[in-house]
């Protein structure tokens, strides 16, 4: 059966006719019939999404102006529907930007900023206005409020999905109780199956953002976080881009559009981290790749019979006896000093001979002059033959050396110590005169020996095939690189000067070749002043606002480099308390201080997790992987100038090797923490089993004693502080005549030293205190407060006095309850 393509051809129009039928769709349409990829892809999801974009622009924008975030969010049924309420402090939109914020996709002041932010393509509270008005057919409803303006802008509007751009319905002023800020509210056909998600939302928004105050308000819960700092993050600078992160057809683009001549200023003014010896660095590395290295031959140092002044008295002529061996001596010298040498090194040493002698003898060395030198000197070097096919001047039979054998035993040396031991001096000496060959051939087009990276392992494999054929002998890709390492280690970066800004922007080619020397060059890191942490105390305050647990955690890592855009990675854990004991950890994924709802296992936080092994850190983990089981919250936080989402609609981290590496480093950092923790309470615990022991045992057996001696029976007390080596806190107290005298006596027990912090509330006023001890009145209290570090086997004392019938209640900070004896006794 004949295809309806097999038939196109055949008639006439065909082509025109479907060229017609072509046409281009704007953005919003796209998103229009692809919403899923957005996260509108059901009615749970989609209320949840428009939530999650709604607080992520109130966040931002309430920081970028300086101000800490106030953001209500409430959610009303209303029939079919569902009514979304978000309100904000922020700086409030002016009348020409609203419209295009909330009625066009990718419009917004983010993506070409290289700083860390919540959102920056522009796509997601238009997104969520597009999901609105296709799923209710209602139009949005902003009302907002700038500083210092009297009244609100009103607007009610939709996206035109043909043009990209805002339908705007109704524009008026209106007043409004709120002195700045923006308010949405949305209508959308929606339901609330997804409602833990969306308090989880809230909920970890609050833990990583623990200086907004959020309100979430729906029909059939409501919570207020409070916040927990008056700290607002980190104000971010925006940087350029790094040298290692860009591509070929951006470096392109960028040679096109700067106003830099050289490759030199152009790297210094376009890129970070790059200033003159940085740009010098990558501008060898182009040369290495863009013209290549000149081998550098063994100076005549390492080669008898060898006289170059007679080489180059020879190629010189009528400069007078003493001027030319002058210039042949100076050359000489300068050369025998080398241990290796390039042909640009060479004629850098002749254009120096030459100067030097102009200046001494006043004789002028012209340019042929010195060519003639140079090129009599370097034939000399490689052991090449004259124009009448005689050896060379200097070539000596007596040396053990032929003119073709000066390349190869250069060359025999290096092999040999590249390769393997088990390859024999012969086969060495084989590998290296077919090198040596290649080397030759190449001067025939090329004599100053000037080979790219990729040509001298063309040569190298060359050789190692024709010796493999030969002799029989594998040279295997391990040998064959270690050879070509050896080689190039040894080559010489040439002087040549690179091409200008306007000749490299329309070579491909060596853009390339500038790329990848960019690539190569070890640059520092980008600059950290673009990224705004968390930061661990900030961590370790928002799980404890939220999550009621027995311990804390957190761990920020140093920043890291992934595609030249700088990212740092954050962890915390909380453990124990009122966290749920059933079943695996809660694990908290964030980007950019933006909880990830959804994809958890689709995320690189969560691959993470569960290929640490927990039981090393106290946690059960069922079969040695997956999500640890326990009463724990697991969260990490990836800090990022562009966060590698697997999706536009940003749900979860994609599993790049760098990310996923300092995330696996943060968590451990902070589950050692979490390991101290769990092996000091599992000590405690014995401890405190074994204490409880002896408080049963020690009492009967006073008791035992004193009817055996018939005397009084003795105190346990200070038997039990020694016996478990705890810190003995005792108060005594002696009547006197005008009332009491108070001694609070710390004796350590303990092998360490303990820093205390002692409080003894008191009934009545103290007065005549030990120095150190602070007294502070309160309610008809008296509290007073001493601090004081006892060495071990020491012990330190607390006295005041007080009147009669005074009332005491001791508290000991410092030390475990399980290391601590407390004792009253009264003389």
């Amino acid at each position: 059966m004949t295809s309806f393509q097999s038939t196109l051809g055949d008639e006439p129009g065909i082509a025109e006719e479907l060229a017609e039928n072509q046409q281009a769709i704007s953005i919003a349409e796209f998103f229009e019939k692809n919403k899923h990829m957005l996260g509108f892809d059901s009615g749970a999801r989609g209320l949840v999404t428009a939530v999650k974009e709604a607080v992520d622009n109130a966040l931002d924008a309430a920081e970028e102006a300086g101000i800490l975030p106030d953001i209500y969010v409430e959610i009303q049924e209303d029939g079919d529907y569902y009514r979304l309420i978000v309100e904000d402090n922020g700086p409030g939109l002016t009348k020409e930007s609203l419209p295009k914020v909330f009625g066009k996709l990718l419009y917004g002041s983010r993506f070409h900023v290289r700083e860390q932010n919540r959102g920056q393509q522009g796509i997601g509270i238009s997104a969520a206005v597009l999901y609105s008005q296709l799923t209710s057919g209602k139009p949005a409803k902003i009302t907002s409020r700038t500083q210092g303006e009297s009244e609100a802008q009103y607007f009610e509007l939709i996206v035109d999905t043909d043009d990209n751009e805002p339908e705007i319905s109704v524009e008026e002023t209106t007043t409004w109780d709120r002195p700045h800020g923006t308010r949405i509210e949305l209508e959308m056909e929606a339901n609330m199956r997804a409602r833990q998600q969306l308090h989880d939302y809230i909920k970890h928004t609050a833990v990583v953002n623990p200086h907004a105050r959020l309100e979430l308000r729906e029909p059939k819960a409501a919570f207020k976080f409070e916040r927990a700092t008056d700290q607002l993050p980190e104000e971010t600078e925006e940087i350029r881009p790094h040298p290692h992160g860009v591509e070929l057809g951006t470096v392109m683009k960028m040679l096109t559009a700067t106003d830099s001549h050289s490759i030199s200023g152009f790297l210094q003014e376009e890129f970070t981290r790059v200033g003159k010896k940085t740009a010098d660095s990558v501008i060898d590395a182009f040369r290495d790749r863009h013209y290549g290295r000149e081998m550098r031959w063994r100076s005549p140092a390492t080669h008898e019979g060898i006289d170059l002044e007679s080489v180059v008295t020879e190629a010189t002529a009528n400069k007078g006896a003493d001027a030319t061996a002058a210039f042949a001596g100076a050359i000489a010298e300068s050369v025998d000093e080398r241990d290796r040498i390039a042909h640009h090194e060479l004629r850098a040493d002749v254009e120096a001979a030459a100067e030097a002698t102009e200046a001494d003898h006043g004789t002028t060395f012209g340019e042929t002059v010195r060519e003639n030198a140079v090129e009599a000197v370097w034939l000399e070097l490689i052991g090449a033959a004259g124009e009448d096919g005689e050896p060379a001047v200097g070539d000596d039979e007596a040396s053990g050396e032929t003119d073709e054998s000066r390349l190869v035993s250069d060359l025999y040396d290096l092999v040999d110590e590249a390769t393997s031991t088990r390859k024999d001096d012969e086969v060495v000496h084989a590998f290296a005169e077919r090198l040596a060959a290649r080397f030759e051939d190449e001067g025939s087009e090329d004599v100053r020996h000037r080979l790219t990276h990729r040509a001298l392992s063309d040569h190298v494999d060359r050789a190692a095939e024709l010796t493999e054929e030969y002799d029989d002998v594998a040279f295997g890709d391990t040998a064959r690189e270690n050879v070509v390492d050896a080689v190039w280690g040894v080559m010489a970066t040439v002087p040549d000067d690179p091409p200008l800004v306007r000749e490299l922007e329309s070579d491909r080619d060596a853009s390339s070749d500038l790329v990848d020397g960019m690539r190569e060059t070890d640059i520092m890191a980008p600059p950290t002043r673009c990224l705004s942490p968390i930061s661990a105390d900030l961590i370790e305050a928002g799980l404890e606002k939220e999550f009621d647990a027995d311990f804390y955690a957190s761990s920020t890592r140093d920043a890291e480099v992934h595609g030249g855009d700088p990212f740092i990675v954050e962890a915390g854990i909380a453990y124990g308390g009122d966290l749920e004991a059933e079943g695996g950890v809660d694990v908290l994924r964030f980007a950019n201080r933006v909880p990830l709802v959804y994809q958890r296992g689709a995320c690189a936080t969560t691959d993470v997790v569960r290929s640490i092994g927990w039981r090393n850190y106290g946690l059960d983990q069922p079969g040695g992987s997956g999500v640890p089981n326990g009463p724990a919250v697991i969260m990490v936080h990836v800090a990022s100038t562009n966060v590698p989402f697997t999706s536009e609609s940003k749900d979860a981290v994609a599993n790049v090797p760098e990310i996923e590496d300092e995330i696996e480093l943060a968590i451990r950092e902070a589950a050692r923490e979490l390991k101290s923790y769990l092996n000091k309470r599992r000590s405690m615990q014995q401890r405190r089993k074994k204490q409880n022991v002896l408080g049963k045992i020690l009492p009967e057996m006073a008791t035992k004693v004193a009817e055996v001696t018939g005397r009084e029976e003795p105190e346990i007390d200070d038997a039990i502080a020694r016996i478990m080596n705890n810190v003995l806190v005792e108060r005594q107290i002696e009547e006197n005549g005008d009332g009491q005298a108070v001694s609070v006596v710390v004796e350590n027990n303990s092998s360490t030293n303990e820093s205390l912090e002692v409080t003894d509330i008191v009934s009545a006023e103290p007065r005549n205190l030990s120095d150190g001890a602070t007294v502070v009145e309160m309610d008809g209290e008296w509290f007073v407060k001493w601090e004081t570090e006892v060495p071990s086997g020491d012990e330190a004392a607390l006295e005041y006095e007080v009147s009669a019938e005074a009332a005491f209640d001791l508290d000991v900070k410092g030390v475990e309850s399980e290391k601590l004896t407390l004792t009253e006794a009264t003389q």
